[in-house]
């Protein structure tokens, strides 16, 4: 077998350009392949080649990453597969040590955390009255204030991902049809109607103070030097804006998109509907949902939303 002579890390290359160039990966996947395939070269060292990758080997490799958390665990397991999957397929002699491997790790189950009405609405409250209190219609913090409102109402009001949102472009924005074009996991485009008329006067005026950077293709969430708005960013005025709040307890932006799932649930929406507002990217939500109408979709989030309820 000619690939016998090159070292684990030669290795690992091979199946990121393969990745990257063959398969058209989505960058972030790409991402997690190396870190995980790197650490998982480090564990074995660098001179240990493809062949002498054994179950034994494995087996100890699965004990040395066994402190991480159970989806950490199963996504290393996952791209070493991936790449020993790659490998068999490519050279005829190889055999996958995997193949005949038995790991079964049970999920714990962990019910997603939600807010209530009343803290969503202290969340807004504060950020309204943070806009009310700038210095002026032209500074930066009235400025910032308009930007973080439009941040935190659409997460509500469509329960995207953050990476989702700060990925959003001008182009994907469409103010007067009120409808977002969201591209999520897996290259996968869906629409989403913004129905709440205080959702799209926030997303309105964040696009009217601004005077930069308003070609189609820019980013529509920028910060104070018009770079595309960070996730950690989001992250943390989100962390500053729930503890000024008095809310105890631990919120993110992922939170939103809990909450929008079951507030929705909440107010007898079909499950079908909410799958598809969220993008899930299974295969079977995939083929039930791709066929819900838009116009029910947004007869849905015009009458059931519970943006109504604040």
């Amino acid at each position: 077998m000619e690939n016998n002579r090159k070292d684990i890390e030669a290795e690992i290359e091979e199946f990121l350009r393969h990745c990257r160039f063959e398969k058209n990966l989505d960058t972030k996947t790409i991402r997690a392949y190396n870190s995980d395939l790197k650490q998982f070269a480090r564990t074995l060292g660098s001179d240990v080649r493809l062949a002498e990758i054994s179950k034994t080997t494995i087996k100890e490799y699965l004990q040395e990453i066994s402190c991480f958390k159970y989806k950490t665990i199963k996504r290393k397991l996952a791209s070493l597969k991936a790449m020993l999957n790659y490998f068999e397929c490519e050279y005829d002699s190889y055999i996958n040590p995997m193949r005949k491997m038995q790991i079964r790790m049970k999920d714990p189950l962990r019910l997603p955390s939600v807010m209530t009405i009343d803290e969503v609405r202290r969340i807004f409250g504060l950020l309204y009255n943070e806009l009310e209190t700038s210095d002026s219609k032209s500074g930066k913090r009235h400025e910032t204030a308009l930007r973080n409102i439009a941040v935190i109402e659409l997460l509500f009001a469509s329960g995207v991902r953050i990476s989702e949102l700060c990925n959003l472009k001008n182009r994907d924005v469409d103010l007067a049809s009120g409808t977002l074009k969201i591209l999520g996991k897996g290259n996968r485009e869906r629409i989403i109607n913004l129905c709440q008329q205080e959702t799209i006067s926030a997303l309105t005026a964040w696009a009217e103070c601004r005077t930069r950077h308003l070609e189609e293709n820019a980013y529509f969430f920028t910060n104070r030097l018009s770079h595309p708005l960070s996730t950690q960013s989001i992250r943390l005025m989100l962390h500053r804006t729930v503890r000024q709040a008095g809310i105890g307890k631990r919120i993110t932006p992922h939170t939103f998109r809990h909450t929008f799932a079951t507030l929705l649930l909440e107010e007898d929406v079909d499950i079908k509907y909410i799958q598809s507002l969220l993008g899930h990217s299974s295969i079977v939500t995939t083929q039930i949902y791709t066929h819900v109408n838009l116009h029910k979709q947004k007869e849905i989030l015009k009458t059931k939303h519970p943006r109504k309820l604040i």
